[in-house]
């Protein structure tokens, strides 16, 4: 599948490398210099991160839905490991993508779990007779009060950047496998398998299910942590020709065409459908939800302060 022959010079010094180099490099760049300038900065509480959006739904159930999502992605991507032979399976960008989803619910689940545990605490002071309603009640009361003043930490935010960059790339995989590779590029010989079929679309299931539960922003500077996570892949694809490999995983990735930098020029504008599609979903449910569900919805910090 990969060649261990060595691209020669010839390879690395057509037009196209530099060309397609800039391409990404640039972008690369000025999302360097807003990751690292507005990190810090975005509005984000540390409740945004644990508590849902829907004023009656314990915050056990987001956990207990992050944790399965957890276990299910953990487990598939066990078998993706297994069936491709360990190490190989990161030489595709689903399979980054896949590991990234995964670490986000491991990570919102720890989220999930501090929260509900360190809060519990000072929400349900211990009286017995105390029934499930007036305890969620006065959960919510608490954390409505108190909880949403407390400002993210550094986990918190590097969760909420993961969460962004998965759901970008998440929408990118699936679309490019089910909208371009699956009818257009693989050959007869490729078999669709369930374990294949789950790798290019749970990801987003899961995702989008998170996003209804949750209560955490998506704005629109999450694109730069989705263009970092692009770049680094495309460095990595080339580290590895530069180094022997001959065989590209995805066939607009190789430079040896006149049409390369019309492909990685596509590549590089489809981010910002990719991202803006999961956007309009978020907003959709800050606009939506609010009119069909107006006591049971509840905006996040985010959409409080623009209103």
């Amino acid at each position: 599948m990969m060649s261990a022959e060595r691209l020669g010079l010839e390879y690395w010094i057509r037009w196209q490398v530099p060309v397609c180099a800039l391409i990404f490099i640039l972008p690369t760049l000025v999302a360097l210099r807003l990751a690292k300038t507005r990190f810090n900065k975005q509005p984000l509480h540390s409740s945004d991160l644990w508590i849902p959006c829907w004023r009656n739904l314990n915050p056990l159930w987001l956990l207990s839905f992050r944790a399965s999502a957890f276990a299910s992605m953990a487990f598939m991507l066990y078998q993706v490991l297994l069936v491709l032979g360990g190490a190989f399976s990161f030489y595709f960008y689903t399979q980054w993508t896949f590991a990234l989803v995964t670490l986000y619910f491991a990570l919102a689940t720890i989220l999930s779990a501090r929260g509900c545990w360190t809060y519990s605490k000072k929400s349900f002071p211990g009286d017995g007779e105390m029934d499930e309603n007036k305890g969620n009640a006065k959960f919510h009361s608490h954390y409505n009060k108190e909880e949403i003043k407390c400002n993210a930490g550094f986990l918190e935010r590097l969760v909420q950047a993961i969460y962004q960059t998965g759901a970008g790339a998440s929408m990118l995989t699936d679309i490019v496998f089910w909208g371009l590779l699956y009818p257009f590029v693989l050959d007869e010989k490729f078999r669709l398998t369930l374990l294949i079929g789950c790798t290019h679309s749970l990801n987003a299931i899961f995702l989008i299910l998170d996003s209804a539960l949750n209560s955490q922003p998506f704005p629109w500077y999450g694109l730069t942590y989705f263009v970092l996570w692009s770049a680094s892949y495309v460095v990595f694809q080339w580290i590895l020709h530069a180094c022997g490999f001959t065989w590209w995983p995805y066939p607009f990735l190789e430079l040896a065409t006149p049409w390369a930098p019309l492909w990685y020029f596509a590549l590089a504008l489809v981010h910002i459908p990719c991202y803006g599609m999961y956007v309009l979903l978020v907003k959709a449910k800050g606009s939506i939800f609010p009119r069909m569900f107006p006591y049971a919805f509840v905006r996040n910090s985010l959409e409080k302060k623009q209103t």
